[in-house]
């Protein structure tokens, strides 16, 4: 009896040691960046420049792997199911890793499931209208909406997206009324603004940079706390509507219960990778403003990531929106 407890013993603090050194060697193999959207988008393109980063760091290949379907919930439950070893990483957005949850009945808890790494960064939203829409700056948008309600139409990536909310919040926050056009994607939105088949759009200030370059549309204000870099738009706050702050932001999670040790590993390498001047000028190029360092940890995305369904998710049920 005693050498059978002897041996079972012995095997446990081997697999605790086997559990140590895996952490200590991580990783060992490449690493899988799960991706919830097709190849070719704004996610996408971040992630594959981030992996390229910490290869470099990680001395391990960062492979992307595209799930997109259903606003990207399918690409974040596979990361869900993977192995808690952190060879599987999911990068996401508030629309994957926050609003799904308000719009959908997910097999998964986006809190609970998943192990937060880091928060990335954010993009500010930009109010932005046709060309011929009669009014020249915010306040003269919410005065025109105000006097012609449910007259004006605004183009939405998909029904519950980040836009569709951002509306729906500016309506509430204005006393207005508009009618709201859903496309697939903000690609054919942009078409019909530049049309001048819709009136506005409320959406990603880096969709509209060559619009607005070349005088193509109007835009009214960013919805961030600052100003976008090298640009004369006013924020909301600035433009007349105090507190109107939205925007899209990117994170980095890994399924629940992988070791701490390799949380902090990824969360140090993401940590050196934003601190790079070079860095940092590639994400103004894409529009993407870096979060601040004492945003930079665990705790501090999964404080936010709460933060932000407690505030979006009781509009999205008082406005009885169903996703696509």
């Amino acid at each position: 009896m005693r050498r059978w407890q002897m041996a079972v013993v012995a095997v446990m603090l081997g697999l605790a040691w086997t559990g140590i050194v895996a952490a200590q060697v991580y990783p060992a193999r490449p690493v899988t960046m799960i991706v919830p959207f097709p190849a070719g988008g704004a996610t996408d393109t971040l992630a594959r420049y981030l992996a390229e980063q910490m290869r470099g760091i990680l001395r391990q290949p960062v492979i992307i792997e595209n799930v997109g379907g259903a606003a990207g919930s399918i690409g974040v439950g596979r990361a869900v199911r993977a192995p808690a070893d952190g060879y599987t990483l999911s990068i996401g957005t508030s629309t994957t890793h926050m609003l799904t949850g308000g719009l959908y009945t997910l097999p998964f808890d986006l809190l609970k499931d998943l192990e937060p790494v880091i928060e990335i960064g954010s993009e500010p939203l930009l109010i932005a209208g046709r060309k011929g829409l009669p009014a020249d700056d915010l306040r003269g948008l919410i005065a025109y909406l105000k006097a012609n309600p449910d007259k004006a139409s605004v183009g939405i990536a998909g029904v519950g997206a980040t836009g569709h909310l951002a509306g729906i919040s500016f309506q509430k926050e204005t006393a207005t009324r508009f009618q709201f056009v859903p496309y697939r994607g903000n690609a054919p939105a942009m078409q019909d603004l530049l049309a001048g088949q819709i009136d506005f759009m409320i959406e990603p200030a880096s969709n509209f940079r060559s619009l607005v370059a070349t005088g193509s549309i109007k835009p009214y204000a960013v919805t961030g706390q600052t100003r976008l870099p090298s640009s004369d738009i006013p924020t909301a706050d600035e433009a007349g509507l105090p507190g109107f702050v939205a925007s899209l932001w990117y994170g980095l999670w890994v399924p629940k219960d992988t070791p701490q040790e390799i949380v902090q590993k990824l969360n140090a390498t993401l940590r050196q990778v934003l601190a790079d001047p070079s860095v940092e000028k590639r994400f103004a190029d894409l529009g993407i403003q870096i979060s601040p360092r004492d945003h930079q940890s665990p705790e501090a995305l999964r404080a936010f990531q709460k933060a932000e369904m407690e505030r979006w998710w009781p509009i999205i049920k008082a406005s009885n929106v169903r996703a696509e």
